[in-house]
């Protein structure tokens, strides 16, 4: 049997970054509640505030660990398995990576360090400060990496010479048409993360009394906040960036929304089973008119449907759409459990709910679901092209690595990100189960 190098090489870095992408969601977001944790044990100088900076920080230093080891690994791969992109993209891909690096990376990890080993040894405002730059520096982080990502769907601020795109604005390829609005509905969905990974963990120290006069007001917290960053990842942020992906990628828009008919009034498609050959959509159930006023503000706004697009330009049909509608449900989930969480906090009725309390557990990964359907959206979304428009994904691989070369290292990065999995897990469990320091 023999396999496509191509094919392995888009498995293997869907694989990378995929199992990547599980920690630094929860960092930022983790990152930023503390900040206010911090602040309150700080400035109120309340003991249970600053029980649960010390139990949290734990939780933040295992998780940013785990991103950086295997975040390592994804910017070996463009010069190993994609040398032919790496050299079309080599003058404008490095600097965003450089900039991650230099403002960013080296600002988190120096104040991450003085946050967990300066407690009770700085004041107690410059401990405070060092979470906060921790917060920041993760911030930064995740804009320069979408930059990266966003040139890739919406290059600008380029000119092609010499068989490779070359950098002629600096500014004009960061604040790219797509650069603010995918970092914008990413952060959000960081936040959302951060706050049922929170509300998870404090619910289970409430059912089982650890701490649990603690975990309430972790609880509260991160029920707050993540009422309030549900509602931002639908809108403005998801909204506005559909309407970006409507203008700029009108392929990936057709596939993601079941668009297969070009319409002046499109509808907006609420359930269907894609079928790829011949492309066709069972089962529709449909709102007319709808996708046209979303996307562009009219009823009768013409919408491209596939069949105005060469069929050799199309992405693949099932996964964008399926990952898209899904991820579009759990926001809606998100929404309504937060919403919940807030009628009980008002109601003073939350922390007995026990169902309730056992949902947000069980709730903790469907963050991480969304967020990993919304990266298939836009990856799978663009293809065929790895640069939208310029360079296919076929044509930017490797010559010279062999499909069993690919296939040896997908074997033995799983069998290690399954190994380190299940350590974080391991790790994380015996931290939660302790719980925060006695008072």
């Amino acid at each position: 049997m023999s396999f496509d190098p191509v094919f392995l090489s888009r498995i293997q870095f869907a694989l990378t970054v995929g199992f990547h992408f599980i920690f630094p969601p929860i960092s930022i977001g983790l990152a930023w509640l503390l900040v206010v944790i911090e602040w309150k044990g700080w400035k109120n100088n309340d003991d249970h505030f600053i029980r649960l900076g010390k139990f949290f920080a734990k939780i933040l230093a295992l998780t940013f660990a785990l991103g950086v080891a295997t975040g390592i690994v994804m910017e070996f791969q463009f010069g190993t398995n994609w040398a032919v992109y790496s050299k079309f993209v080599g003058d404008i891909f490095g600097a965003p990576l450089a900039a991650e690096g230099v403002f960013a990376f080296f600002l988190e990890s120096s104040f991450l360090g003085l946050y967990l080993f300066g407690r009770n040894r700085v004041s107690k405002g410059l401990h405070w400060f060092s979470i906060f730059m921790v917060a920041i520096g993760a911030t930064i982080s995740a804009f320069w990496i979408i930059v990266a990502n966003s040139w890739q769907q919406t290059p600008a601020g380029f000119i092609l010479q010499n068989g490779r795109a070359e950098l002629t604005s600096f500014m004009a390829a960061v604040f790219n048409p797509s650069t603010i609005l995918r970092y914008t509905h990413t952060m959000v969905s960081c936040m959302i993360m951060g706050a049922f990974f929170m509300a998870g963990i404090s619910a289970y120290l409430i059912l089982n009394n650890k701490a649990a006069e603690t975990a309430k007001r972790s609880l509260k917290l991160s029920i707050i906040f993540g009422f309030v960053f549900s509602l931002l990842a639908l809108f403005p942020t998801g909204h506005e960036h559909a309407k970006q992906v409507a203008e700029t990628q009108p392929e990936k828009f057709a596939v993601m929304e079941g668009l297969y008919t070009s319409s002046d009034s499109a509808p907006l498609m609420i359930f269907g089973y894609p079928v790829e050959a011949p492309p066709e959509m069972k089962l529709p159930i449909e709102i007319p008119g709808l996708l046209s006023w979303m996307a562009f503000g009219d009823f009768n706004h013409p919408v491209k449907g596939l069949d105005q697009f060469d069929p050799e330009e199309i992405p693949p049909l099932w996964l964008p759409f399926v990952s898209f509608h899904n991820m579009v449900i759990l926001g809606g989930l998100f929404i309504l459990l937060m919403t919940i969480g807030v009628y009980k906090l008002f109601r003073n009725t939350l922390y007995e709910s026990k169902k309730f309390l056992k949902i947000l557990i069980w709730a903790i990964p469907l963050p991480m679901a969304a967020i990993q359907m919304g990266w298939i959206v836009a990856e799978v979304g663009r293809q065929p092209w790895i640069v939208y428009g310029l360079l296919k994904t076929k044509d930017a691989a490797s010559v010279t690595v062999s499909a069993g070369e690919i296939m040896f290292s997908i074997i033995l990065f799983g069998l290690i990100y399954v190994l380190l999995f299940f350590v974080y897990m391991f790790i994380l469990l015996r931290k939660i189960k302790h719980g925060p320091e006695p008072a």
